[in-house]
């Protein structure tokens, strides 16, 4: 098993800047609508499978939630976010959820 890239030593504890989340997500949503536009034209055997990607969009929600605490942020700041209230959020994502 090879050592880890990152030397945690060295690294800042800070949030990362990642600039490019607002292109990322842009092409994430060009791709969904595409494949609804694709299934539209007559791919009914891929409709379950489309269907299916909400189930990954909610993995994939619980997972950035648990690694933004994981982190740091307060259900405060990730509710804010969200425009939702700290009681919402922790109440969608809180507890032992994985």
């Amino acid at each position: 098993m090879s050592a880890p890239a990152v030397k945690t030593a060295l690294t800042p504890d800070r949030p990362r800047r990642v600039v490019e989340n607002d292109a990322y997500a842009a092409f994430i949503r060009r791709a969904l609508r595409a494949y609804g536009r694709r299934v539209a034209t007559g791919d009914v055997e891929a409709l379950r499978d489309l269907v299916a990607l909400s189930t990954e969009v909610d993995h994939a929600m619980s997972t950035a939630v648990v690694g933004l605490r994981a982190f740091g942020y307060s259900w405060a700041e990730i509710a804010n976010r969200l425009g939702i209230s700290r009681q919402a959020a922790h109440e969608r994502w809180g507890g032992d959820r994985p």
